[in-house]
């Protein structure tokens, strides 16, 4: 194999402006933080709702959490994301569709992989909620109402403060697959890391150092995650509940 290295291939003009190449993987790693981010917050808005939702003793609302559980669980992401991309805006009233079709590619591109990202998560997240929630004794239920609590009062002040620190190491996982997901965003348009790395790749021909780069740029990242949430998780640590020692 007569391969000639070429590590410092980031540093090389794009011959687009003072543009380097390494300006394109910080234009890539923006989109990719901002396509996790917007993920993140929908799964868990929504995937919290839903776990609650499992856990309630209301039968249908139960039935409706399964039921989304089942369906986003169940169809690969990629698909979920040419369906917000390609078919959910022709589904939309005309204003909204001819506001949509006004917005640069990029941006329509990152608003339909940011919901369909969130939404697939949020249905790992319901699951993960539900497990923390069902983990607690039962007792406990029983003594808020006991207590006066109303169902919302006794989630918002009792349960969930709980079932979080519960679930909290799980939900690292989650939070770094939500990241590393977010990849998927390249082929529904969207100029993130995997994108710049692929065109960089095409442009240069250093293939191998530009996907080590991405690599590295990836182990960073998720790493950088993982102690955010070893970091929170030793901090809420409740003496007594799953993982909070003694």
């Amino acid at each position: 194999m007569n391969y000639t290295w070429n590590w410092g291939v980031l540093s090389q003009a794009t011959g687009i402006g003072d543009e380097t190449y390494l300006d394109w993987i910080f234009t890539g790693l923006g989109w990719l933080l901002t396509i996790g981010i917007i993920a993140w917050i929908i799964a868990m808005a929504v995937g919290t709702t839903l776990g609650v939702m499992r856990t309630l003793p209301n039968p249908m609302a139960r039935k409706v959490a399964t039921a989304y559980v089942t369906v986003f669980r169940n169809i690969p992401l990629l698909i979920q994301l040419f369906v917000w991309y390609y078919v959910v805006p022709t589904l939309l009233p005309e204003n909204m569709r001819l506001w949509w079709l006004d917005l640069p590619s990029n941006t329509s591109a990152l608003i339909s992989a940011s919901i369909g990202l969130g939404l697939f998560t949020a249905a790992r997240i319901c699951e993960q909620v539900r497990t923390g929630i069902e983990s607690l004794p039962k007792g406990q239920k029983n003594a808020g109402y006991a207590l006066g609590f109303t169902t919302p009062q006794l989630y918002k002040t009792v349960i969930l403060p709980q079932s979080f620190r519960v679930i909290l190491p799980p939900l690292s996982s989650e939070l770094t697959n939500c990241f590393k997901n977010a990849s998927i965003a390249s082929l529904v348009g969207v100029s993130e890391l995997i994108s710049q790395v692929k065109t960089i790749s095409e442009y240069t021909q250093a293939t191998i150092e530009i996907y080590a780069y991405a690599t590295l740029v990836y182990i960073v990242l998720n790493l950088s995650l993982i102690a955010l949430m070893g970091l929170l998780e030793r901090k809420l640590r409740v003496p007594g509940l799953i993982a909070g020692g003694k």
